[in-house]
């Protein structure tokens, strides 16, 4: 058997069926694409984990994704620029696994899209490092594929501190455009029937290629947060439907609490939640939910600063007014009507901030 050399190096290793790599200049690819099974009668998934400075998370994310029962699985990881020695581990415990290493923090958004760029598979899942799967999740998220318009499919997130109660069944989006994760906090119980969700949770989602090639992928002028919501509406209004898989169960773990958000993700939450209206708010009806929008925009405001004590979430908000011709000029155009939520009770709007707060991506 004969690897690839390039830039004097030899692709090694492999685990189960593994193709020969190359190894870009840049961003750094280390290791060999891998299919960690084999069987060309299934689709073929790629599954893309944004790693930065997470190896003691990729010490337990990854034994799991080994024992998955579906047959046709090809995985990616991205490394953000870390400096705990990420890389070098995966090279040494983990060498039929293709490593795309890029020299710094590019976000969440952008280095999901290097690995879907650099992915082959029918169906491309991002997923977390700070989570731990079942055995059956990826055949679940799958046959959660039950026709030929669901392009995305949510899966079934759990809290892994407490497994009993659900971090995300989805995510749905109001007619004010706040965006959370459904179910959160409540019970596993509570979300056991497969239904329509607005869009899933890239924390662990899978979304058909064929979709992302018409559409597009996640904005990378995001940086982090939100982008989830933004390709979900985009994917909507070309069409496309998103399908909530209950039986496709993984465990996510939340270090943040609710009273203590770092200010870099209440920043980018402000400004991209502000982006994503813009950007994807049907013109036709922005008239007519204005009022009720700069209401519970100004009540989240007051919320946010009464919580964190800072100005952050404000200045997320200006500078996303500041720079409107960044989304404004990416507006795509609707082929479909979105199916969006009914308004939230003002008494209630507290409990959707903090569900639309529950957003962990592993970037900053």
């Amino acid at each position: 058997m004969q690897g690839d050399v390039h830039n004097g190096r030899i692709c090694h290793g492999r685990f189960g069926y593994s193709r020969w790599c190359s190894v870009a200049p840049k961003p750094t690819t280390i290791g060999c694409g891998s299919y960690i099974f084999m069987d060309k009668h299934l689709p073929s998934v790629s599954v893309i984990i944004v790693n930065w400075n997470g190896r003691r998370w990729l010490q337990t994310c990854l034994p799991y994704l080994q024992e998955q029962t579906y047959d046709n699985v090809e995985l990616v990881v991205v490394d953000n620029g870390s400096n705990d020695g990420s890389v070098d581990w995966l090279a040494t415990h983990w060498p039929h696994i293709r490593v795309l290493a890029l020299e710094h923090n590019t976000g969440f958004a952008k280095a999901n899209n290097e690995g879907i760029r650099v992915s082959q598979g029918d169906y491309v899942v991002t997923l977390n490092n700070d989570t731990r799967v079942t055995a059956t999740w990826l055949t679940e998220l799958v046959k959660g594929v039950s026709a030929a318009d669901v392009g995305m499919v949510a899966a079934c997130i759990m809290q892994w501190q407490d497994p009993a109660r659900l971090d995300s069944a989805g995510i749905e989006v109001d007619r004010a455009g706040i965006a959370w994760q459904r179910g959160w906090n409540q019970p596993v119980s509570s979300t056991t029937v497969a239904s329509e969700v607005f869009g899933p949770s890239a924390a662990a989602a899978l979304y058909r290629r064929a979709m992302l090639d018409q559409i597009g992928l996640f904005d990378e002028d995001f940086f982090a947060y939100y982008e989830d919501v933004d390709l979900a509406w985009r994917a909507q209004q070309a069409g496309w439907r998103c399908r909530y898989a209950p039986e496709a169960k993984v465990f996510h773990w939340h270090s943040g609490t609710a009273a203590a958000i770092p200010a870099r993700k209440l920043y980018l939450t402000s400004r991209n939640r502000i982006w994503t209206l813009l950007k994807n708010y049907p013109s036709t009806s922005l008239w007519s939910s204005l009022a009720a929008m700069l209401l519970y925009e100004t009540m989240g405001l007051g919320y946010q600063l009464a919580r964190t004590r800072n100005t952050v979430g404000l200045r997320g908000r200006l500078d996303a007014i500041r720079h409107r011709q960044i989304p404004l000029a990416k507006r795509p155009s609707p082929v479909m009507p979105v199916p969006l939520s009914p308004l939230t009770p003002p008494w209630r709007l507290s409990g959707r901030i903090r569900k639309a707060d529950i957003r962990s991506h592993p970037v900053s």
